[in-house]
């Protein structure tokens, strides 16, 4: 024997693997020992995969389930084996995955991308007719003032700033979703979050908390008990249900009502048949009662348990005092079972220690995963008792069972393994529609041989039988509490959640349920008929295999009226196969990972997103958002703000734009204001022109990419896939109030000059001030006021595209955006100190303060709200709404009004309203 690097290891190599060893290919095992491997990256399955060689026949089982083989780069967790290479480099199933990426390619434009560049092109070639057009009014007789006018209309027509102003947006975001864990890697996944039409998450860790908890138990005479408590705190609530005895009433005792008169009403009448009735079911029955179980009345049998698990137990918990915590050491199912017992003070520490415990472990048979049980051998100091304790696997511990503890230890109930098994099964299904992994438990009392005997050295074949069954204790990973009501925000924006995850379609149907990806409470592997007359809305198909998906040809999955809303089982070609039906779909998917065999899926995905906890790097790499807490929750936020982050932009380049056409309007038709000479007379200088673009381009724009979200921001469904910026909404607001912005100003310099003034233009004003040219320049300054003032006051207007801005309600709300109400205040100063600084206005800026003019700059910006808001209320009533739900999210909305009536109406009735 041996050691070879890996990249010399070719097919038909024996490999001989032990513990800590990483699996250099992939490779047929035909000799194990107590053999584990860690394949959380190529099936995320969180628990080690115990491997056999027993032969499988069915070449589409799911790489979980392939127990006879090895994986390349998976690592050896126990035991010892011997297997051939059968696979190695890109054709093993870790080099199957590298392909996967090499494949996906993500390097075409986003729709915003396309959009912004058709936009420049379209507004270079305005700036360059527009300077022909300079050129040509004034005959081509190009003089320096005609040149500088030029340019300067060429740089308004242009929104220079607005490359920094997404880029900033952009920047802000990733910062404010950074605070919120979601770490941003590439920023055009920024643009995808608010499109998204799907998310498909894994199960574990990110809907789940990822730790065991034990919830159930269950005993032959007593039934079910509940567990409360989430974590690895032992804080928490033992209760079980139980019956009272039925109340025996004399035939003729009657039920009074208040002495309101009944007979004449029906429904009065009906309702008091209603309570006879029921006063007469409960008498018969009894009823139940909730009792809460402790160390004060648990029953023999219950008491019995509640050591075993303490006992038949080799992890231990532990309070951190520096951070407050508790933690866990050892097997997460373990765990959970002393988290049980400790909640009932009975934890292994509490019954073992010479001071407050009798019991001591004499010694242990680990876990095999071959026979999938354990036991210990156990002695109580003050009874003298000596115990087998045995724990595993229900069919592996009945078949070591000959008896059933009926109540007290003394009730054994003689039962064959068979029979036991018979009465065991509904039991264990139930748990399992759940989501329960069911343990089960049992023991006997040492005989005095071998109590006498040196238990370490006996054989656990030998020891292993003759036991009495004691009962069934359920443990699942619990889902996170913030993960139902994330999914009921996603149905409320149209979003449709999927969840593929590893595990087996029992538990994955009953997590799925349980955070509300699921909306019955059937069966959901028993799809017939009556779910199409069953009240809740449903999601068509609710759980399929991988096996069953891969199984379908596209066309096929094409012809299915809803995708499934759960795939269990999956391998990453499944995933890949999901994501490309949500394309074919018209969908923009999210999908989450944290493993290598989730790497391609995360490529293929249109947002990439890894789990910064869990996550390998390899993950995280292929992705483009990763988030710091594993939370499902956090990807809702990150949408949101994707959401927040597109309309933002959307406002901005409205008010850039809008102000650029404004600017344009009024210079291009300025130019045909001609002075004594016939030369053209400017209605703002070239200086002018610049810094009217200053104060009313970046600073405003970049004001409302910090806009807040609105409330209403998740009641909409997801825009386009192929939906740009500059919709034909945004195009026409962006002309309408550009044009009406640019033809206001230029009429108030006609008002000044002609309307209010003698029309004499004088001569030569745009080449310096004189005294004949003080109209001119007075009209300048109401342009300047008239168009800076207009396109602040804009901004505004592009807080809501479609919503009022100018009544009493949101004129409270000014201040809301305190950058948007500063940009505009400073804009406003800074407008008068160019109006009103000596030398700066006649010298620099060429235009004059004003004083009566103010007037008609008040007047017309009171008439640019006023046909704003008329403008508004014609889009409210004659446009559709600016985003349509298709028939699959209009669905989910309904799904999510359902379910919040339902949780008000308990409210309501919880606090007796």
């Amino acid at each position: 024997m041996a050691v070879v690097p890996t990249i010399d290891l070719v097919p038909g190599d024996v490999l001989y693997l032990e513990s800590g060893d990483v699996v250099g290919a992939d490779s047929r095992l035909f000799e194990v020992f107590n053999f584990d491997t860690d394949e959380a990256l190529l099936t995320g399955e969180a628990l080690p995969i115990s491997k056999q060689t027993e032969p499988f026949e069915d070449p589409e089982i799911p790489l979980g389930d392939r127990i006879n083989l090895a994986f390349a780069s998976t690592t050896v967790t126990k035991g010892r084996a011997k297997g051939i290479v059968y696979a190695t480099g890109m054709s093993s199933e870790v080099g199957k995955i590298a392909k996967k990426l090499m494949e996906s390619s993500k390097s075409k434009k986003t729709p915003m991308q396309k959009s912004l560049d058709k936009m420049a092109w379209i507004l270079l070639a305005i700036a360059i007719v527009s300077v022909l057009i300079v050129f040509g009014v004034n005959k081509f007789k190009i003089s320096t003032e005609v040149l500088l006018y030029a340019i300067g209309l060429a740089i308004a027509t242009i929104p220079e700033g607005l490359v920094a102003v997404v880029t900033l947006i952009m920047s802000l975001s990733v910062h404010t979703l950074a605070k919120k864990r979601a770490l941003v890697r590439q920023l055009v996944a920024l643009e995808s979050l608010g499109s998204i039409t799907n998310i498909c998450s894994d199960k574990t860790g990110t809907l789940t908390q990822a730790r065991m908890v034990m919830v159930r138990a269950w005993l032959p005479e007593e039934g079910f008990f509940s567990v409360s408590g989430l974590g690895l705190e032992p804080v928490g609530e033992v209760t079980k249900k139980v019956k009272l005895p039925p109340i025996s009433r004399p035939s003729n005792a009657v039920v009074n009502f208040s002495s309101a008169n009944l007979e004449d009403d029906a429904e009065a009448n009906s309702e008091k048949a209603r309570l006879i009735a029921s006063d007469a079911a409960s008498c018969a029955s009894g009823g139940e009662k909730t009792v809460t179980v402790d160390a004060t009345n648990m029953s023999t049998s219950f008491r019995r348990l509640v050591e075993a698990a303490a006992l038949c137990n080799m992890s231990e918990i532990k309070h951190n005092a520096e951070t407050s915590e508790w933690v866990g050491i050892g097997d997460p199912t373990e765990i959970a079972l002393q988290v049980f017992a400790s909640k009932l003070s009975m934890g292994k520490p509490q019954i073992t220690t010479k001071d407050s415990g009798d019991w001591t472990v004499v010694c242990e048979y680990p876990f095999d995963s071959s026979i999938k049980r354990m036991s210990v051998v156990v002695k109580n100091s003050a009874t003298n008792e000596h115990l087998l304790i045995l724990k595993g696997a229900t069919e592996r511990v009945v078949s070591c069972c000959i008896g059933r503890q009926d109540g007290d230890s003394s009730n054994i109930t003689d039962i064959v393994p068979e029979d036991l098994q018979t009465s065991l099964d509904p039991r264990i299904e139930e748990m399992a529609r759940d989501g329960l992994r069911v343990l089960s438990f049992a023991y006997r009392p040492l005989t005095a041989a071998e109590q006498a005997a040196d238990m370490t050295k006996a054989k656990r074949e030998d020891v292993e039988v003759n036991m009495n069954f004691l009962g069934l204790v359920g443990i699942y990973d619990p889902p996170r509490p913030e993960s139902h009501p994330s999914v009921m925000e996603c149905y409320r924006a149209g979003i449709h959640v999927t969840m593929l995850t590893g595990d087996h379609p029992e538990t994955a149907a009953a997590i799925a349920r349980q955070v509300g990806i699921l909306q019955t409470e059937e069966d959901p592997l028993d799809i017939d008929e009556k779910a199409a007359d069953h009240q809740t809305i449903q999601l068509g198909q609710v759980v399929m295999t991988a096996r069953e998906f891969d199984r379908l040809t596209d066309e096929e999955i094409d012809a299915l009226p809803e995708l499934p809303s759960v795939i269990a089982r999956c391998s990453p070609d499944t995933k890949v196969k999901m994501i490309q039906a949500m394309h074919r779909r018209n969908g923009i998917v999210a999908m989450t990972g944290d493993g290598v065999n989730d790497s391609p899926s995360l490529k293929f995905a249109d947002v990439g997103i890894a789990m910064g906890l869990s996550g390998s790097d390899v993950a995280k790499q292929a992705s483009e958002i990763i988030l710091t807490d594993d939370n499902f929750a956090t990807i809702v936020r990150a949408i949101k703000e994707g959401r927040r982050i597109f309309s933002n932009i959307q406002r901005s380049c409205c008010v850039l734009i809008s102000g650029n056409i404004a600017e344009l309007v009024c210079l291009l038709l300025g130019l045909a204001f001609r002075d004594k000479l016939d030369e053209t007379v400017f209605p703002l200088s070239p200086v002018a022109i610049l810094v009217n673009n200053l104060l009313t381009g970046t600073p405003p724009a970049m004001a409302l990419g910090v806009e807040k979200a609105w409330s209403t921001i998740m009641d909409e469904p997801p825009r386009a896939a192929n939906s740009g910026l500059f919709t034909w909404e945004v195009q026409g607001d962006v002309a309408f109030y550009g044009f009406a912005i640019g033809m206001l100003s230029i009429s108030n310099f006609w008002l000044v000059i002609n309307g209010f003034g003698d029309g004499d233009m004088a001569q030569h004003c745009n080449e310096g001030y004189s005294e004949e040219c003080d109209l001119v320049y007075r009209a300048r300054g109401t342009v300047f006021a008239t168009l800076t003032l207009g396109i602040l006051l804009q901004a505004y207007n592009c807080r809501r595209l479609r919503g009022p801005m100018w009544n009493l309600r949101m004129i409270k709300r000014f201040m809301e955006n305190k950058f948007l109400f500063g940009g505009v205040v400073s804009g406003t100063i800074l407008c008068l100190l160019c109006m009103y600084i000596p030398g700066l206005n006649h010298k620099v800026l060429k235009l004059s303060g004003i004083s009566w003019e103010w007037g008609i700059v008040l007047i017309t910006l009171l008439v640019f709200i006023i046909l704003s808001e008329i403008y508004k209320f014609a889009k409210r009533k004659l446009l559709k709404p600016m985003v349509s739900a298709t028939i699959g999210q209009e669905r989910l909305q309904r799904i999510w009004t359902e379910n919040t009536l339902a949780s008000t109406g308990a409210g309501l009735e919880k606090h007796n309203f």
